[in-house]
This record gives structure tokens, sequence and C-alpha cells, in this order.
């Protein structure tokens, strides 16, 4: 790896660290403030809580292949620095805040431009090798959910120590020193443009998305990944309540949401290394095969050590499919439309992230919390099953099926 791209490597690291640490550390309490806002009925609380939840993947939802696009045509750079200063500043005025509805707008306006940590993935993916893509987002990935893993607990202790309005302000200039690093360190490498790049228009590009086999299984598995980690983690603390009679609840679903990262943190480089080596869509098939033993047997536990370890090997297998799905993205995109192409399969993820709770809510409300466990591991069988269908089928690369689309 070149100087440049080594720095711009070790300040992204640090940079992802800092935005999803900071952003998950106002997690915890966002129901808690919306009961500073006047006296209010529960019902009202947990349906508001539910809608600013999910405001921000809504609107990010929309608005990933735009950045995107845009950043096709200008860079990477311009838009980690747009998104990294709009987080702070979305952030620092919700600290401010003195109704629901206000909250509601900032939280909407926070997904226009929550895009860093997916930027940062596709501005490092369009520095690096194509065999070395996996190893280096798995490692970049690092950073991120290390910064997920410390996030809540801080966020926690200092909205305890200082109160809600100074937790968005520490936040909002943590968010703010990260798109300083940005400004300062990153050196972008401006891309030769080519006579080809109008060729791929908007329609066509998603166009091609839709049908090329391979392709849309892959943005598919992107939104199962996120269903898969979204739909429990309401519901988590319920469930941890079930198994045992601790006065320590909220520490205990806390400790076992964080098993799931750690596995995460420790094998993400480990999986994109593989992937480099025998085939992303190998190892992406069998870290589907893998998700759905692991998911399946948190249905039947009796003892928190048993889900604990479930959620600790689940962490194992699904944090190598991020990584080895942006490295897919990366090799089959032609590199002057890959931060459009890499956008869509942000907002895939950001759709999952979506649908997710409202799915674990649904059918938990229906069946219980365990049956959420076992549609859960349906869905990875079923994506397991796709890709393995897709990855039989001879298709020709994403990048000659748009050129082959243009032509006729």
């Amino acid at each position: 790896m070149k100087n440049v791209q080594k720095k711009n490597f070790i300040i992204m690291w640090f940079a992802n660290f800092l935005v999803a640490g900071t952003m998950t550390m106002i997690m915890p309490f966002l129901s808690l403030y919306i009961t500073t806002f006047g006296d209010h009925s529960d019902a009202y609380i947990q349906k508001w809580a539910g809608l600013i939840f999910g405001a921000t993947f809504v609107t990010a939802f929309i608005m990933s292949p735009i950045w995107g696009r845009i950043a096709d045509k200008y860079g990477f750079k311009p838009i980690l620095l747009i998104n990294g200063f709009g987080i702070a500043l979305s952030v620092f005025l919700m600290g401010f805040v003195n109704s629901v509805e206000t909250f509601f707008i900032l939280r909407l306006f926070n997904g226009v431009v929550t895009g860093f940590v997916p930027t940062s993935l596709a501005f490092i993916s369009s520095q690096v090798k194509k065999e070395e893509a996996g190893k280096m987002l798995g490692t970049m990935q690092m950073g991120s959910v290390a910064g997920t893993l410390f996030g809540p607990v801080f966020g926690g202790l200092l909205a305890d120590a200082f109160g809600f309005q100074y937790t968005f302000i520490i936040t909002s200039a943590t968010v703010a020193t990260a798109a300083l690093l940005v400004l300062f360190g990153i050196k972008e490498e401006k891309k030769v443009k080519t006579k080809r790049e109008a060729k791929f228009s908007r329609k066509m590009i998603l166009h091609g998305i839709l049908h090329h086999p391979l392709m849309l299984n892959v943005m598919l598995v992107t939104s199962l990944i996120q269903i898969g980690n979204f739909s429990i983690q309401p519901l988590l603390s319920l469930y941890v309540a079930e198994l045992t009679g601790a006065q320590e609840v909220a520490f205990l679903a806390g400790l076992t949401f964080s098993a799931a990262g750690l596995g995460n943190l420790l094998f993400a480089r480990q999986w994109g290394k593989l992937g480099d080596s025998i085939g992303y869509e190998k190892v992406l098939t069998i870290l589907l095969l893998l998700s759905a033993l692991f998911i399946f047997p948190q249905a039947f536990v009796t003892s928190l050590w048993q889900l604990i370890l479930c959620r600790l090997l689940f962490g194992i297998v699904v944090g190598g499919m991020i990584p080895v799905t942006t490295a897919l993205v990366r090799r089959e995109a032609p590199i002057e439309i890959q931060g459009e192409v890499m956008g869509y399969n942000t907002s895939f993820r950001f759709l999952g992230n979506i649908i997710g709770p409202m799915f674990g809510g649904i059918i938990s409300g229906i069946i219980g919390i365990s049956a959420v466990f076992l549609v859960t591991a349906s869905l990875f069988v079923i994506a397991f099953v796709l890709l393995f269908l897709a990855r039989k089928r001879k298709t020709i690369d994403f990048e000659d099926y748009l050129l082959k689309e243009q032509q006729s």
C-alpha cells in the first residue's frame, strides 16, 4: 500500500471509530429523552421512540445512491465532509429541542447526512487493489464495530453524569473532530475521466442491479444481514429478562448484545482475507449457512450463558458479511460508477434497518420472541439458496452486462 493510501486508511479507521462510537452513544436514551418534553403516556412515548429511531434510516435509504453518484463525479472526500459536519450539526441541535416533532425532523435530517461510514468504506475500497479489498474492508469495519461496542456504555455514563443535552454536545464535537481529520488529513487522487462514464445513466445502473442475478442477490443479502441484526435488537432485553431473574437486566442485555459485536470485531478481517483468497461468493455462501445455524438455537436456549455464546458465534460469522459484500460490489462495479453502485448497496442496508425492528415486533407479537430467531434463521437459509443458485448460473460480469444493455 502506498504511503498516501496507508495514511488515508489509518485516518479513516480512527474517523470511523469516532463516528460509530459517538453516534451509538445517544441511542440508549432516545426514548428517555422524549420524556423530558412533557408529561406523556407510555403509549405516546413508545410510538414516537419507534418513529424517531427509524426516521434516520428512511432518509438515509433515499439519499445513499444520490451521495454515491455525486461522489463518482466530485470525489469521496467532499461527501465525507458534508456528512461529517452535517451529522455534527444535526446532533448538536438535538440537544436544544423541546418538542418531539422537532426531534423527529432533526432525525430525518440526520439520515440525509448519515452515510459517513458507508462512504468511507467506498472511499477505501476505491483505493485498494481488488485482490486485497476484503482484508482491508474487514479491517476498516473493525474501527466502526469497536466504536459501536464502547459507544453505548460511554453514552449511558455521560448521560447519567452530565445530562442529555451535554451528551448531545459532546457527541457533536466528537463527530466534528472526525470530519476535521478528513479535512486536513485525507488526500484523494482525482479519477481520470473516461468517455464511457456518460454511458451509464442512473436508470441503466438500477436496471442492471435488478436484473443481474449475482448483484441483486448480494444487495438482498445486505438487507438480510441488517434484518437479522435489528429484528431482535429491540426485544433482546425482554428475552434476557425471561432467561434470568437478575435485577441488572439492562446491563445483562448490553452484555448479550455486545457479544455479537465482539465476535464481529475479532473475525471481520479474517473473513475478508479469506474472501480475497478463495472468492467472495464462496465465503458469503458459507457465512449465510453458518449464520442460520447459529441463529436457530437462540430460540431454544434455557440460560443466559447459552444465549451469549450463540450471539458470540453469530457475531463471528455475520461480521464477515459486510466487508465481503462490499468487496464483491467493488470487484463487479466499474470504477467510474462505483460510488453510486455502493450507494444502492448501502440503501439495501438501511432498508434492512427499517424492516428489522418492525419485522421482529410483528413476529414476536403474534408468536413470541423465540419465533423471531426461527424466522430470521429461515431468511438466511433462503438467502443461502438464492446465492448458491446465482453462483451456479453462468452470468457475465456486471460491467459487461451494463455495456451489453447500453448497446441494445
